[in-house]
C-alpha cells in the first residue's frame, strides 16, 4: 500500500486539494488539446469536419462515457477494501475489476463498430457530414480497447492514492496526439481520420504507461488469478457498482443526444457554433468534474474506514472549492471569450461566431450548479450507492428532453443555451437529497 497517499488521514481539505490536483491539471492539459484539436479541424480541414466532431460528442458521451463510469465504478471498491486495510480484499476486487474489463472490451467493441451507421443516420447528422461522420466515429469505436485499458489503469492507480503518474502518463499522450494528428493531416493527408487514428494511438500509448508503472512498481498488489482471489461475491460487488455508473453515464448521455438531435435539425451552423461553445465550456467544467473524481476516491476510501465525521468535512470542502472555481470561471469567460471562440472556429465574427458566444455566455453563469452536482452524485459513487446515482442521470435526462422539445417547437437555439443548465439543477436537487438521507441513515457510518 502506498501510506502516503492513505486519504483516510490528514486534513481532508489537504488531501482532496493534493490528490485532486493531477486530475484537474490533466483535464485541463486534455481541454487545451481539445482546443487545439478543434483549432486544427477547423484550419486544416473546414467548418463540415468541425461539425462532424460536434456530431460524434453525443455518442462518444453515451458510449466512451459509459465506458469511463464503469472503469471509476469498478475502482471504487477497490479504494473501500484499501480504506479497510483489506489486503484479500483488495486483490479479489483488483482481478474482479480485470475480468469484467475484458469481457466489456469484447462485447462493446464489435457492437458498436456495426452500430455506427445506423445511429448516427438515426439522430439526424446532415447528409452533407454524414460520411465522414460516420468513418470518424468508427475508427473512434474501434479504439474502445485502448479507451478501457486508459480508464482502468488510471482508476487502479488512483484507489491506492496516485493520481500523479496518470497525469504525467496523459500529459505526454496528449502531445503525442497533437504530433500524430498533424502528422496524419498535413503529411499523409488522411484528414478527420488520422485525427479520430492519433487518439486511439495515444490513448493506447497512455494506457499501456500507466499498466507498465503499475506492474514494475513493488508497492502494487499484483493481478493473481488463483481461487483465493478469484471471489463471485466480489464479482457481484464490483459489477454492481461499476455498471450502474456507466449506466447513470449513459442516461445522462441519451439526453445529450435527445438535445444534439434538435440541434441537427437546426443545420449546420448551429452544431457547430454549439460544438464550439461547449468545447469551451468544457475547458471551465472538466475540472469540476476531476474534482469529482477525487471525491468519489477520497469517500470510498473513508467509507472503507467508516468515517463519517470526514466524509461530512469532504462534502464541505469539496463545495467550496468548486464555489471558488465557479467564480474564477465566470470571469475568465467574460475576458477571454472571444479568442477562444475564434481560436475554435477560426472566425471572429459573424453568424456562427454569434451563436457560439450566446452559448458560452449564458452557461457560464450556471458554472456552480454543475460544480456542485459533481460533489454530491460523486460522494454517492464514494458512497457505493451506483444503483441511487442512476436516478440522477435521469434527472439529466429529463431536463434535456424538455429543453430539446422547446428547441423543435419555437424557442430554437435560445433551448439549446439552457439545456444543460436544466439538466444539471434537476439531478442536483436529487443528488443532495439522497446524500442527506445516506448519511442520516448508513448504520455503519452512525455506529
Amino acid at each position: 500500500m502506498i501510506e502516503k497517499n492513505d486519504l483516510t488521514s490528514g486534513s481532508p481539505l489537504k488531501k482532496i486539494i493534493t490528490f485532486s490536483l493531477p486530475l484537474v491539471s490533466g483535464n485541463v492539459f486534455q481541454q487545451f488539446y481539445t482546443l487545439i484539436d478543434s483549432f486544427i479541424i477547423s484550419h486544416f480541414l473546414g467548418i463540415n469536419a468541425l461539425a462532424a466532431v460536434g456530431a460524434f460528442y453525443p455518442l462518444s458521451f453515451l458510449i466512451l462515457g459509459f465506458i469511463q463510469g464503469c472503469c471509476i465504478g469498478f475502482s471504487i471498491p477497490l479504494a473501500q477494501s484499501i480504506g479497510r486495510k483489506d489486503n484479500v480484499a483488495t486483490k479479489q476486487d483488483l482481478l474482479s475489476g480485470t475480468i469484467i474489463c475484458c469481457v466489456l472490451i469484447c462485447i462493446m467493441t464489435p457492437s458498436m463498430i456495426f452500430s455506427a451507421q445506423p445511429l448516427l443516420t438515426l439522430l439526424h447528422t446532415p447528409e452533407r457530414i454524414l460520411t465522414i461522420t460516420i468513418i470518424f466515429t468508427i475508427i473512434s469505436f474501434a479504439g474502445i480497447p485502448a479507451n478501457i485499458l486508459y480508464n482502468y489503469s488510471a482508476s487502479l492507480l488512483r484507489s491506492f492514492g496516485d493520481s500523479t503518474h496518470p497525469f504525467h502518463f496523459l500529459v505526454f499522450s496528449l502531445f503525442l496526439n497533437i504530433g500524430l494528428a498533424l502528422t496524419f493531416i498535413l503529411l499523409f493527408h488522411l484528414g478527420l481520420n488520422g485525427v479520430a487514428l492519433a487518439t486511439v494511438i495515444s490513448e493506447t500509448v497512455a494506457g499501456l504507461l500507466n499498466l507498465y508503472y503499475y506492474i514494475h512498481h513493488t508497492t502494487f498488489p499484483k493481478i493473481k488469478i488463483s481461487r483465493q482471489y478469484l471471489n463471485y461475491q466480489s464479482l457481484i460487488h464490483v459489477s454492481t457498482i461499476g455498471f450502474p455508473m456507466g449506466a447513470e453515464y449513459s442516461v445522462s448521455a441519451i439526453g445529450a443526444i435527445l438535445m444534439q438531435n434538435a440541434i441537427n435539425i437546426l443545420g449546420t451552423d448551429a452544431i457547430a457554433a454549439q460544438s464550439a461553445g461547449d468545447k469551451i465550456r468544457q475547458f471551465f467544467t472538466l475540472p469540476m468534474e476531476s474534482l469529482g473524481m477525487g471525491i468519489a476516491t477520497y469517500m470510498a476510501q473513508n467509507f472503507g474506514a467508516h468515517d463519517k465525521k470526514r466524509i461530512s468535512q469532504g462534502l464541505l470542502d469539496g463545495s467550496l472549492i468548486q464555489l471558488s472555481w465557479s467564480i474564477v470561471s465566470l470571469l475568465l469567460v467574460w475576458l477571454l471569450k472571444k479568442p477562444l471562440i475564434t481560436l475554435v472556429l477560426g472566425v471572429s465574427h459573424g453568424h456562427v461566431y454569434n451563436l457560439a458566444e450566446n452559448y458560452l455566455v449564458t452557461i457560464s453563469f450556471f458554472f456552480i450548479i454543475h460544480g456542485l452536482l459533481m460533489i454530491f452524485r460523486n460522494t454517492l459513487q464514494g458512497l457505493g450507492h451506483s444503483m441511487v446515482a442512476i436516478l440522477s442521470g435521469f434527472g439529466e435526462l429529463i431536463g434535456r428532453l424538455f429543453a430539446s422539445i422547446l428547441a423543435t417547437l419555437s424557442f430554437g437555439y435560445v433551448a439549446i443555451c439552457y439545456a444543460n443548465q436544466l439538466a444539471w439543477g434537476i439531478s442536483l436537487v436529487y443528488c443532495c437529497y439522497m446524500v442527506w438521507k445516506i448519511l442520516s441513515t448508513d448504520h455503519q457510518l452512525n455506529k
